[in-house]
């Protein structure tokens, strides 16, 4: 495949001497099969995701999502899932453990994917969500621990990985649809998690 033949791929086919500009969001990442995760979103970043055939964007914010942003997601006919968690820089400010089981849900539905994750860095909160999707995908917590510190270098936060630890997955099954889990091995859905 010559560059002729990439730039006909991005270009959906058509032929053209200069490539698409596609510009991921910072800290842009693929999570598992049909997952990704990331930092805000803007407009620059548009194009890649399109590119994607995103069908739900979940995001950790508490703000309003932004007007160019909220055109954006009717144009690609993309779902928006808000699950407002206030960023936890403070030690003892909780996490709440209600909305990280809604949006593991809403992570584990396949009718959801493709599907990109974020908050406004793709850090911390994004990080704890991950964290403890990779607690139901059975992963160790070195793993996670070792995943969490390599997306939110410089500032990992001792807060943030305990909430992981003690994060009990029991309770996500209970609002998970087993009919529409994705077909991974290492997804354990048992009581004894």
């Amino acid at each position: 495949m010559d560059i002729m033949d990439i730039n006909a791929s991005l270009n959906g086919g058509e032929s053209s001497s200069y490539p698409e500009d596609l510009c991921p969001p910072d800290n842009f990442n693929m999570v598992s099969t049909w997952i990704y995760r990331s930092s805000f979103p803007k407009k620059k970043n548009f194009s890649f995701l399109k590119k994607l055939g995103l069908k739900s964007i979940l995001t950790l914010i508490l703000e309003d999502y932004p007007d160019q942003n909220v055109k954006f997601l009717k144009e690609n006919d993309i779902t928006l899932f808000q699950f407002g968690i206030a960023g936890n820089k403070e030690p003892f400010v909780q996490i709440p453990d209600d909305k990280i089981c809604a949006a593991l849900a809403v992570l584990l539905d396949r009718r959801n994917h493709p599907i990109l994750i974020h908050c406004n860095k793709g850090k911390h909160r994004t990080g704890c969500l991950i964290g403890c999707l990779r607690k139901l995908q059975q992963w160790s917590h070195t793993s996670i621990f070792d995943e969490y510190r390599r997306f939110s270098h410089p500032k990992s936060r001792s807060m943030d990985q305990q909430f992981i630890e003690l994060f009990d997955g029991r309770e996500a099954w209970k609002v998970i649809d087993p009919k529409w889990i994705p077909d991974w091995k290492t997804l354990g859905h048992h009581a004894g998690m």
